[in-house]
């Protein structure tokens, strides 16, 4: 009689252990990632905040700045594909409850056809735990791989390049629509390097809001000596703002006049020493390398590999 009292009691014991057990989940659904594939990695914790900046000037022009190996507004599409990839990467991989990221796409100045405008408020995106999904995160790579090429389709058959004013968007609204508080904000600039918005040119001594081939050439800073006459003589964009440290800054594009000499180190100079002098955190400036090419180097920049 003891016997089977002894043994109903581990019975009862055993069964209560494994109730136990399969009742006391290790996470919650809340906490999982989005892609299941992702668990065994380390989660990011950081909030992304990815702009994009579009120059439509006429360097997306294809017959005014043809390339027989690919045109160049076809490499900032595959540019901006692979941006968007690297944003919904980073999404998948974070725990549910945690995500708050933002992906947007700026021109400055706005160009005049309204349906650019209209594409272009479709690419805002915010992710948060209410609407953040593997649908949703495919539906981001769709609309980021679609929606661009109706931009760029639209700006070059109008024909009505309205410059680029970079500098102006960096002085104005860099702060108020590129910078979020607890977030990795990130502005990635498609351009060819040069800047100008007619009607706007400032000039301070040696230092210029805006850059052509011909400020290059009227500066002499193009023969072999222009790093000497650069720092002798402080050529350089005007500072538009004081400090930009919350802030990386990834530049893809450069795409200098061959006529003259030395012009894309001139170009490049040019940016990286007006980001510094900003106090841009992590800034990195690129030419205008095919997409295969440059693909790493975006995912990598977004995801903080060295």
């Amino acid at each position: 009689m003891k016997q089977k009292i002894i043994l109903s009691i581990a019975l009862a014991l055993s069964l209560f252990s494994m109730s136990c057990i399969e009742n006391t989940p290790d996470t919650t659904e809340k906490e999982q990632p989005v892609a299941s594939e992702t668990a065994e990695r380390t989660k990011p914790t950081e909030n992304y905040n990815i702009s994009i900046f579009l120059d439509l000037s006429d360097r997306i022009d294809p017959i005014k700045h043809a390339n027989k190996t690919m045109d160049y507004y076809q490499r900032d599409i595959r540019y901006i594909k692979a941006i968007s990839e690297a944003f919904a990467d980073h999404a998948s991989q974070r725990k549910i409850n945690q995500v708050n990221d933002k992906l947007q796409l700026f021109f400055d100045p706005e160009p005049k056809n309204t349906k650019i405008n209209a594409i272009s408020e479709k690419l805002k995106i915010r992710l948060d735990k209410n609407n953040i999904s593997k649908e949703k995160l495919n539906e981001i790579r769709k609309i980021y791989t679609d929606y661009p090429i109706q931009i760029y389709e639209l700006a070059i058959k109008d024909k009505a390049y309205v410059g680029s004013d970079i500098w102006g968007f960096f002085k104005n609204k860099v702060a108020d629509y590129c910078i979020e508080a607890n977030s990795r904000n990130i502005l990635i600039i498609l351009t060819d390097g040069y800047i100008f918005n007619k009607g706007s040119e400032l000039k301070d001594g040696n230092r210029t809001n805006y850059l052509l081939s011909k400020t290059i050439r009227n500066n002499k800073l193009n023969d072999a000596n222009w790093k000497e006459k650069m720092d002798a003589g402080n050529f350089g964009f005007i500072k538009a703002a004081t400090n930009l440290s919350n802030l990386e800054v990834l530049v893809l594009g450069i795409n200098p006049d061959t006529k003259n000499t030395n012009e894309e180190a001139v170009i490049i100079a040019y940016w990286e020493k007006w980001l510094k002098e900003m106090k841009v955190n992590n800034p990195k400036v690129r030419g205008a390398e095919l997409p295969a090419n440059m693909e790493k180097i975006i995912k990598d920049f977004i995801a903080q590999q060295k």
